[in-house]
């Protein structure tokens, strides 16, 4: 024997054929380059039974190869019948467990370490590196921090969209994420999205950074996965079953300008092309009819004045038969939002006290015990249920009913099951939501409380105060302010306890 060449496939798992010195093992025999093919044992050929087979049997004896396994005493010239035997595919179903099994336990573990929220990546995200005494701990990548912080405030307080943060990361000459780990950090970091070596920062990275909960100290993992052992081909996770841990990690962002950042990224954030500033108008602005963005136009009266005013995207941009104009002078918009403010501003500190007595009150405790009886009450509920489903199927083995009666009944305690559940599941989040609205010390009072007695709007103040304001058709507005949910809460309290009649009118 000749010894043609050695193919070594380290790191490479067996149950893939397509790895890159077998590959080129495969071209040498369709050169005539070699004739025989020797083994440690079968698994050193692969894990996957079927493919394993699918070479011994057919493949290597098309080009006339003779194949030795030596531990499994195997050689396809010397002794043909080894190959036919039973023992070989049932070696080779054995080799395939193994991998399934070990893809089992690594899987297990892997997902384990996760919801301890240890950090179980190659690369950390942009802004963060491995805790050099535990590397499933992140700490903050000093020399890039202020370059996260910076992102965040160009999108939440300058209005500035992801297209214009590119432009003025690129301006500045700052290495995009890629760039950073390979050059600055020296890792051995490869992105095949780069075809080239420019670095440059594109939307959808800036993107992924205004989207990512790492910054605000959460671990978020499991987005992705392979289908199975054998099939390597990586698919999208739900977002609901991805595994999130909070608060694993110091933080760069404050959650508040997080969820700033959240909330701009659904809303139409344009900037005007002649100031280059952020109307205070954006993202809030809508069409009650169509609920689409409303865009800013400019006339001139019979006066010669010129004014501004706002009219439904839809109407103006499509077709005047699918909405129609919903026009609002800016002037008018403006006064009406202002009274709006001040009028919840003095509204909300005239009742500071109440909120004090609601948090303290025993009409908040009974209100909590209530739901908490109510969610015992439903748990009771299918545990019986769960009973009757358990002795259903003693009834039909002991044929006190029939088979088609135990289907229909066992369907329609898993449907009255799956209802009560869901009806536990709003009251624990009823519950979790009062809960939360009294730990929170009154701060949605105490954000209005900032605001006292605004004189000129702001961007600032519209964030902070409004969710959005649609525009009737007439030329009425209907303003939804934050914090709508405890606000609602004092006026039931009032209500309820005959303090007074509170009257609003915007």
């Amino acid at each position: 024997m000749i010894v043609y060449d050695t193919y070594i496939d380290d790191g490479f798992t067996g149950t893939d054929f397509n790895r890159p010195s077998f590959q080129r093992l495969l071209t040498d025999m369709r050169n005539g380059n070699i004739n025989c093919v020797i083994v440690k044992d079968l698994s050193r050929l692969g894990r996957n039974y079927i493919e394993v087979g699918n070479y011994i049997e057919q493949v290597f004896p098309l080009f006339n190869i003779r194949f030795i396994a030596i531990n499994d005493f195997v050689d396809s010239f010397k002794n043909p019948s080894s190959i036919n035997t039973i023992l070989v595919p049932f070696k080779n179903l054995i080799n395939d467990e193994y991998c399934r099994d070990t893809s089992i336990k690594i899987r297990t573990s892997l997902n384990g370490k996760k919801k301890k929220g240890e950090f179980i990546g190659a690369f950390p995200s942009y802004g963060y590196i491995k805790n050099p005494k535990d590397k499933h701990k992140l700490i903050i990548d000093k020399s890039v921090a202020n370059i996260i912080k910076n992102i965040f405030n160009w999108n939440v307080n300058e209005g500035l969209g992801k297209i214009a943060i590119c432009h003025r990361l690129n301006d500045l000459g700052v290495l995009n994420p890629t760039g950073h780990k390979k050059i600055e950090l020296g890792q051995n970091y490869n992105n095949y999205g780069i075809q080239d070596n420019t670095y440059t920062w594109t939307p959808s990275t800036v993107r992924n950074i205004l989207n990512n909960e790492v910054y605000i100290g959460n671990t978020v993992q499991g987005k992705r996965r392979t289908k199975s052992y054998k099939v390597h081909k990586v698919e999208q996770v739900p977002k609901e079953e991805w595994i999130r841990v909070e608060n694993t990690h110091e933080a760069i962002i404050d959650k508040e300008t997080f969820e700033k950042a959240q909330e701009l990224n659904k809303k139409d954030m344009k900037v005007s092309q002649k100031t280059g500033e952020l109307s205070i108008w954006a993202g809030l602005l809508k069409c009650k009819d169509c609920g689409r963005a409303m865009n800013k136009k400019s006339s001139t009266n019979k006066s010669g004045n010129k004014y501004e005013y706002y009219i439904c995207s839809t109407y103006r941009k499509k077709s005047n038969n699918l909405c129609t104009k919903h026009s609002i002078k800016v002037e008018n918009l403006e006064k009406a939002v202002l009274k709006a403010i001040n009028f919840h501003i003095d509204l909300l500190i005239d009742t500071e006290e109440i909120v004090k007595q609601i948090n303290e009150s025993a009409y908040q405790n009974t209100r909590n015990e209530n739901i908490e009886n109510m969610i015992i009450a439903k748990q009771s509920e299918i545990a019986k249920i769960l009973n009757f489903k358990r002795r259903l199927y003693e009834d039909w083995k002991n044929e006190d009913i029939t088979r088609e009666e135990y289907l229909e009944y066992k369907q329609k305690y898993e449907n009255d099951i799956e209802m009560l559940k869901q009806n536990s599941e709003r009251l624990k989040n009823e519950k979790q939501k009062y809960e939360t609205q009294n730990q929170s010390h009154n701060e949605w009072i105490e954000k209005f409380k900032e605001q006292k007695r605004v004189i000129v709007l702001s961007r600032d103040i519209m964030m902070e105060l409004i969710d959005c304001i649609d525009v009737h058709e007439n030329g009425n507005i209907t303003i939804k302010f934050k914090f709508e949910d405890e606000f609602k809460r004092v006026l039931e309290y009032i209500r309820n306890n005959k303090l007074g009649v509170i009257q609003t009118q915007c």
